[in-house]
């Protein structure tokens, strides 16, 4: 058996997933778990600085970094151009450096 990573969602991820239809928080929901069961193939991520990557979800993006063995969802946003918005990749990179100095 795998081993499951513990998922953490952060409270603008969150709020951004419970904004958008049931059908896409049940889309997203399983690409989660795909994630979360170490299944990296069925899902589309795309790495955009360091250790912060965003999970692609039809037209909805999720950043998010892997941490302590967790998965932890940063924000979420909708697509609108061909480069993720650079606040957002600062405002995830800014959240990791305050987890990695917690530690």
């Amino acid at each position: 058996m795998k081993h499951r990573r513990k998922v953490q969602f952060l409270g603008p991820a969150k709020g951004y997933i419970e904004s958008v239809s049931e059908t896409d928080q049940g889309i997203i929901a399983a690409h989660v778990e795909y994630l979360q069961s170490g299944d990296f193939e069925s899902v589309r991520t795309k790495q955009l600085r360091g250790t912060i990557r965003e999970l692609i979800v039809g037209h909805h993006r999720v950043t998010y970094f892997e941490f302590d063995s967790g998965l932890y969802f940063v924000r979420g946003f909708r697509k609108k151009t061909a480069k993720a918005p650079k606040s957002e990749i600062d405002y995830a990179e800014k959240v990791f450096k305050i987890m990695k100095n917690l530690k």
